[in-house]
């Protein structure tokens, strides 16, 4: 049992200054891993208080003491490698895999990229008669999400350290344990006392404290739209800089002379992976109208092969996090048949002989139109829409017919239609042919899926302000 009471204020861990605490459950055995503290907003202004004081010190300190802190911080989350992986398969539900081979190689690449980027970095640029200088913005609340428990956190902190600034983090409180481990991390490595705060909590009072918080100068989160609107409304109150990395509902498609085994292994990678809870997931597969019935037969195929089960066993999929996300998948997906498309495999209900835990059928929608609830609304879930097309421009129009614009994806042979296609997706990180993550490229989104970028250079610089002195020789 996980009794993780308290909260990271400091340099120390400390008791919560409220009684309430939390479960945390298992999502593949719906039984209790440990508990929380949920915090007060005593608890935040403590931790507020301490990012505060330290900030002057840290903000002052040399380049190179902060490249190598960032690489002491790897060392020490290398370390810790095998505690990672447990704690994200128990809490989130990723099958061991996946939490080794992404989750925790994710959050350990930021760390990596930061030192690297910050070392060729210059925070002193000589333009005209003027001295641009980028200072640390100062103190940083940083709200994470569930479903990344390693990489959210990671990028956040990385480049905030990058940046010289200090922070106060509220992680999910569903998915916890991998953010606190963190701090034991940062103990490790020698991080400042007070540079680094966590205070757990519920949304409502600890994550609207953070972005109301007068001082508090950037909120840097990761959410849903409406979590993110309400970040907006309360840091619009003192003019508060806010990033934020939202929502998806991104695009796949598939060319005319795409390898289809090739393409559909890409569409259902995108809802297995993470059972599908991942905001970059291609959840809308648009495919040349000859090709549907081949794409669906091979689709049905690969969803067949699947192994969805006990996420510390041999298995791709697990569950979904909590009851209430698999309520609302199931939800989701009875709209789609309401609303007239065809499921193509899977559907309502567990996986046969999978009666505990929150495990979801990888489900296929085909006979989808762009304007079906399904291919407009985040599921967040391995479910996925087939919508077809009769040329490039009328793919790239589906493409755009969104709210959203967090990712794409474009699988093809012809190197000029890979290149319209790429360019004509309106989103921020555009994939094509399964090309790997590049960490020191920009990461987020256009429209309703966010503001402001994060990773490499692009992310460090949400953390600085440029200040022009002008007349001042440098």
């Amino acid at each position: 049992m996980r009794n993780y009471l308290k909260h990271y204020i400091n340099g120390e861990w400390v008791e919560s200054t409220g009684s309430e605490t939390m479960e945390v459950l298992n999502p593949a055995t719906e039984e209790v891993l440990g508990h929380i503290s949920l915090g007060t907003k005593e608890d935040l202004d403590r931790a507020v208080k301490a990012a505060r004081n330290a900030f002057p010190a840290f903000a002052q300190t040399s380049k190179e003491y902060r490249i190598e802190l960032l690489e002491k911080i790897a060392d020490e989350y290398e370390k810790r490698k095998n505690e990672l992986v447990e704690i994200i398969t128990e809490e989130l539900g990723a099958p061991l895999k996946l939490s080794e081979n992404y989750h925790y190689i994710l959050g350990y690449a930021h760390f990596k990229k930061a030192a690297e980027i910050l070392r060729n970095y210059s925070f002193i640029e000589k333009r005209g008669n003027s001295t641009i200088i980028k200072e640390p913005i100062g103190v940083c609340g940083l709200i994470t999400p569930w479903n990344f428990p390693t990489n959210q956190p990671s990028t956040k902190i990385a480049s905030a350290l990058a940046a010289g600034c200090t922070m106060v983090m509220k992680p999910a409180e569903i998915t916890p344990y991998a953010a606190m481990m963190l701090a034991d991390i940062f103990e490790a490595a020698g991080l400042p006392n007070g540079v680094f705060n966590l205070v757990n909590g519920a949304g409502d009072v600890i994550g609207n404290a953070i972005s109301s918080h007068p001082n508090i100068d950037f909120v840097s989160f990761t959410g849903s739209n409406v979590a993110g609107r309400k970040v907006m409304e309360n840091a619009s109150k003192d003019i508060k800089k806010v990033a934020l990395e939202l929502g998806g509902k991104s695009p796949l498609i598939v060319l005319k002379d795409a390898d289809v085994a090739k393409a559909a292994k890409t569409a259902v990678t995108n809802i297995s992976t993470n059972s599908g809870q991942a905001c970059i997931a291609a959840t809308r597969v648009i495919v040349p109208r000859e090709m549907k019935a081949e794409f669906e037969g091979k689709v049905k195929e690969l969803v067949a092969e699947l192994a969805v089960g006990d996420p510390k066993q041999d298995n791709e999929v697990g569950p979904v996090v909590s009851k209430k996300q698999w309520d609302r998948i199931q939800g989701y997906i009875q709209i789609g048949v309401d609303e007239g498309a065809t499921i193509l495999t899977g559907g309502k209900g567990k996986p046969e002989g999978l009666n505990q835990g929150y495990f979801v059928k990888p489900t296929v929608f085909t006979d989808v139109r762009n304007d079906m609830t399904i291919a407009q609304d985040e599921i967040f879930g391995p479910v996925t829409t087939i919508i077809t097309y009769d040329s490039l421009d009328e793919a790239i129009e589906i493409a755009n017919d969104t709210v959203y614009g967090l990712a794409g994806y474009v699988v093809g042979e012809d190197p000029e239609a890979l290149k319209m296609a790429a360019l004509g997706i309106r989103a921020g990180i555009v994939i094509v042919n399964d090309a790997p993550f590049d960490f020191s490229a920009p990461f987020g989104g256009f429209k309703q899926s966010g503001i402001g970028r994060e990773w490499g250079d692009f992310g460090i610089e949400e953390y600085l302000e440029p200040k022009a002195v002008m007349g001042i020789q440098s």
